[in-house]
Order: C-alpha cells, then sequence, then structure tokens
C-alpha cells in the first residue's frame, strides 16, 4: 500500500504565490521520481515540474523561471513553489511519484488532487 497526501492548494490573486507538499508512505523501497501535474477544466492532465534521482528538474515551458520543484527524500516528501501565479494556472494540481516497493515491483502512484485557483 502506497499513499500520497497533498496539500497547499487553495485560492490566490494573480501574482501571489503558494506551495505545495506531497507526503509518500507506505511500501516504498526506493523513490525514482516525484513530480507534479495539473488538470484545468476541459484540458488533458499534463506535467507541471519533475525531479528525477540523478537528475536536474524538468519544468513546463509554461512555469520555468515561476515555479520550483524540490525534493525531501528524508521525509519523501516533494515541493511545488508557485511565484507569479497567473489565472491559466488554476487546475487541479495532482501529486506523482515513481517508487519501487520492498517487493522490488516499479510503479507510478497519484495523490488525490489539490485545487488551485488564480483568481482576482
Amino acid at each position: 500500500q502506497v499513499q500520497l497526501v497533498e496539500s497547499g492548494g487553495g485560492l490566490v490573486q494573480p501574482g501571489g504565490s503558494l506551495r505545495l507538499s506531497c507526503v509518500v508512505s507506505g511500501d516504498i523501497f526506493s523513490i525514482n521520481a516525484m513530480g507534479w501535474y495539473r488538470q484545468a477544466p476541459g484540458k488533458q492532465r499534463e506535467l507541471v515540474a519533475s525531479s528525477t534521482s540523478g537528475a536536474s528538474p524538468n519544468y513546463a515551458d509554461s512555469v520555468k523561471g515561476r515555479f520550483i520543484i524540490s525534493r525531501d527524500n528524508a521525509k519523501n516528501t516533494v515541493h511545488l513553489q508557485m511565484n507569479s501565479l497567473k489565472p491559466e494556472d488554476t487546475a487541479v494540481y495532482y501529486c506523482n511519484a515513481r517508487l519501487t516497493t520492498w517487493a522490488r515491483r516499479e510503479s507510478g502512484y497519484w495523490g488525490q488532487g489539490t485545487q488551485v485557483t488564480v483568481s482576482s
């Protein structure tokens, strides 16, 4: 059993900031990658930012220079610092973790999603 619990979403004015957090717990041998995706109404889920062990973070072009992904490996946590938010950033944000369980099975897991609304 693996659980991903997200927090930090909410309503913010354009130009404001929010910080999302996601804690992974359960049957974890190693976490290979963690990331954030988002899905706006009527649109497909898209990658926002990802962090793979041993590699540089990867960002969607639309958030480069505004969002920062960071990991706390000791706490199995990933954060997404979102600055200079725009109305088009409004979406449900999902945490994703690709990990290996103690049975050495690798799979991807999703959080339940947290709503981010950017509006004046």
